[in-house]
Formats: structure tokens, sequence, C-alpha cells
């Protein structure tokens, strides 16, 4: 399984997902990211208040809040070297801050079409 990101909007009431253009990507990390990168120690230990909720669950930024989650997308980036999970014999630190790195970019791009559409990103 694979984490995807999406963009949505509320109109009267009701959240519609947009379509992803074909330029853009939805994959936002392997299921097991959810705790072993975007809700792990080093993640929370950054500051990170939105991706570790991936822990628990599905991450729902609303429309006010993309501002704040586009600032935190920064933070992670800049730290993407803090990610990268404990020793896994089948990759090397460079594939997971290469692949860390492709999969929060489409989470980024998808922040930004959030920002001009109005609405809100959902990560699941």
């Amino acid at each position: 399984m694979s984490l995807t990101v999406h963009v949505f909007v509320v109109e009267e009431g009701k959240t519609r997902l947009l379509d992803t253009p074909a330029c853009c990507e939805e994959l936002a990390g392997f299921e097991s990211w959810r705790t072993t990168v975007w809700g792990s120690a080093a993640a929370r230990a950054l500051g990170a208040r939105f991706f570790p909720v991936l822990d628990g669950g599905d991450l729902t930024v609303m429309p006010a809040q993309v501002p704040d989650f586009v600032v935190e997308t920064k933070l992670l980036r800049a730290n993407l070297d803090k990610l990268v999970p404990g020793t896994d014999p089948s990759h090397d630190h460079q594939w997971y801050v290469e692949a860390i790195s492709w999969r929060l970019a489409n989470i980024q791009i998808a922040a930004g079409r959030a920002l001009g559409a109005g609405g809100g990103v959902i990560v699941w």
C-alpha cells in the first residue's frame, strides 16, 4: 500500500476532491512511512505537528491550515537527512533521502494547488 495526497475543496458544506493534473503525482510515501518517516520521533523532534498525525490515521489539512502546513513541509525538506529511518538492508541512506524528497515534493505541489484553489490537503 502507498499513501496518496489529494487536494479538496469544501462547497456547500460538502468536501469534493479535485482531479490531480496529469503533470502531478499523488504518491506520498509507503504505508509504513506513517510511523517510520512522517510520524517518526525525528519529525516530531523537528517540531512537525501535521505529519505526525499520520502515525494514527489520515491527515486532513483544512484550507485555513494550509499556509502553516506549507511551512512544515519546508521544515521537513530542510531536514531530509534526519527523517531517514534506521538501518534497512534493502535501501541505503541516499535512497531514502531521494525517496522522501520525491514524495515530499508531491505533497508540496498539492499544498500549492490547495492554496490556489482555496482548498485543503488530505494524505491517506
